[in-house]
């Protein structure tokens, strides 16, 4: 029988396991709860030859656990390379792709996921390509949250496929060693992975994201779009090219409003059209801008002698503003307060009104909204000076002069890291660090990076993990386990062991799994007179067999803020992937060893 403690932690893991799956409570208060229950039940009863302090160690160790620095510091270096425009020129590469067919767009980054993830370890290829498809995503690609879990379902794939894919890989073949096992080479059991991810990549490719939900935050209203004038200049990419030459490669989100009848010229203004993304995005490419240079570049010459961010953001013209009436060339804007003007969204009004926003003459109304670019003092005297209500959800510039020492950190952190040279935990935190240092990232903005909910669900993860493992509870049921299996056939039973350890991956973690199941599949291959090898490649390939719930692995917990899933989207997609790989990888286990 199991000990009494063993069994409050396998109740307790099963209740937490419901209040998550149901969805009526929030993952803070749920995590915060578990923590407080092992805190407050260890005080009272502690464990056997432990103090009742070491109960509360055990329960708030996770929020100094390396496992939550590591992801800490991996949400920073992602954000680092968002804010400096790092992976602007390969996400647009791949959005290439996107637009000549979504569905093919997805293939190409299912399979680039798992191919990377192969010789890289699987947190840094998820810290690397999480910006780039939440870029793509703001483009009007599929949507992140369709998109992020079959990636990082691909990319946990392609990791367990050799044994220096995770560090849970060789946790596991380095405990068979110790117990006799003769060393596997890196691509020992490569094919057998490669085959069940052959059959389970039509789930991931074309079910799983119809199962996902569309969390994007502008699903439920149109995107307001904003008029302006392009300025076409001698260093545009514009100059001498007809308008059919670069139709098919403007984003879908933005419009010539008017077509020139020969090639652009320099000096041209031509009326174009588009969302605040659209218009970012049609500016890089066509190299031209929408207000005029020298306020422009007034404003960035500010921005990086006093050190600040450029911020992009939305004002409505009120019924007291001096604008009202007024052109933008009349109002200087500009001289008064250093802010440009990017752009004019009209609302929907009769038709008697005003003339149409493509007129050069527009005279601003109450009700319009300004696209307005600058520093953060000239934006407040420009609200308050000419009477105008600020929006929420303010943009920052990206800082592109800092691009390539961001991708210079992001690079260096990920390649030490996977050539095994320092622990993923310590590059990721120096080049945390370092994003601090170079200014790549502003310490004052550093909690735009982290995730509450993801912070006290990883701290409660661990804690959960701790007492499955130190309670016993983990032991029994491998034990229990261990009796049930004698009359099971040889298939069947890698199987049970492959599920066994997938259950505690999903609610434990990998580590606990490896530990606990690696022993016991070794000795009772001996009991059964089964070959070693099998059963101990059902206990690695059930640890990485982890998509049924966030906190599972670290790189769950990576993309559930950035994809606003909630737990029952890692258990809806989750669940029938972990029974597509359990069947097929415990089949091709019997046929390969001829069990």
């Amino acid at each position: 029988m199991p000990s009494y403690h063993a069994l409050a932690a396998m109740v307790l893991t099963v209740v937490v396991f419901y209040l998550f799956a149901r969805g009526k409570m929030s993952t803070e208060i749920v995590s915060l709860g578990t923590i407080a229950v092992i805190a407050v039940g260890l005080y009272f009863y502690p464990l056997p030859n432990a103090q009742p302090t070491d109960g509360l160690a055990l329960a708030f160790a996770g929020f100094g656990h390396y496992a939550l620095i590591t992801i800490c510091a991996l949400m920073i270096l992602g954000r680092g390379l968002v804010v400096t425009g790092a992976l602007d020129p390969v996400s647009r590469v791949l959005e290439r792709v996107w637009k000549v067919n979504t569905q093919l767009g997805l293939f190409v980054s299912l399979a680039i996921a798992a191919g990377l993830s192969m010789i890289i370890n699987d947190t840094p290829v998820v810290v690397l390509l999480l910006p780039i498809f939440v870029a793509l995503a703001q483009r009007g690609a599929m949507p992140a949250s369709k998109t992020l879990i079959p990636i990082n379902a691909a990319v946990l794939i392609g990791g367990m496929a050799t044994t220096i894919g995770t560090s849970t890989n060789l946790l596991v073949v380095s405990i068979a060693v110790d117990l006799g096992m003769p060393q596997m080479s890196v691509f020992h059991y490569t094919p057998i992975v490669l085959a069940a991810a052959l059959v389970a990549f039509p789930y991931l490719w074309l079910v799983m994201p119809r199962l996902l939900p569309d969390n994007s935050p502008d699903k439920n209203h149109n995107e307001r779009r904003f008029f302006a004038k392009l300025r076409v200049t001698e260093l545009s990419g514009l100059v001498g090219k007809h308008f059919d030459e670069i139709v098919d490669t403007l984003p879908e989100d933005f419009r010539f409003e008017e077509r020139p009848t020969g090639p652009f010229q320099a000096g041209q203004r031509m009326t174009i059209s588009g969302t605040h993304s659209g218009l970012e995005h049609a500016m890089r490419l066509l190299r031209g801008p929408v207000a005029p240079a020298w306020v422009v570049d007034r404003i960035r010459s500010e921005g990086k002698a006093r050190d600040e961010d450029i911020e992009v953001v939305e004002m409505i013209v009120t019924g007291d503003s001096r604008l009202v009436g007024r052109t933008l060339a009349s109002s200087n804007i500009a001289d008064h307060y250093g802010v440009a003007v990017l752009g004019i969204h009209r609302p929907a009004r009769p038709l008697a009104e005003e003339p149409s926003p493509v007129d050069a003459d527009l005279r601003l109304a109450e009700g319009d909204v300004l696209l307005v670019m600058g520093l953060g003092d000239g934006l407040e005297a420009f609200t308050v000076g000419d009477g105008l209500l600020r929006l929420e959800g303010a943009r920052e510039m990206p800082r592109r002069s800092k691009a390539v020492i961001a991708g210079v950190i992001m690079f260096g952190s990920v390649v030490f890291a996977s050539v095994g040279l320092v622990p993923i935990a310590i590059s990721a935190l120096a080049g945390a660090i370092l994003m601090f240092v170079t200014g790549c990232v502003k310490f004052d903005r550093v909690g735009r990076a982290l995730s509450g909910k993801v912070i006290v669900l990883v701290a409660a993860s661990i804690a959960i993990g701790r007492i499955v493992l130190d309670s016993g509870a983990a032991m029994w049921l491998g034990e229990a386990l261990a009796l049930g299996l004698q009359h099971l056939p040889p298939a069947g039973v890698v199987a049970a062991i492959m599920l066994f350890v997938t259950v505690l991956t999903n609610f434990a973690s990998n580590a606990t799994a490896a530990t606990v199941g690696t022993p016991i599949a070794f000795n009772l291959a001996t009991q059964l007179g089964m070959p070693q090898e099998p059963l101990v490649l059902a206990v690695l390939f059930g640890c990485n067999l982890c998509y049924a719930t966030p906190i599972a692995y670290q790189t769950n917990m990576l993309i559930m803020a950035e994809g606003r899933y909630s737990f029952a989207d890692y258990l809806r997609t989750g669940v029938p992937l972990v029974l597509i790989m359990v069947t097929t990888l415990s089949i091709l286990l019997a046929i390969t060893y001829g069990m």
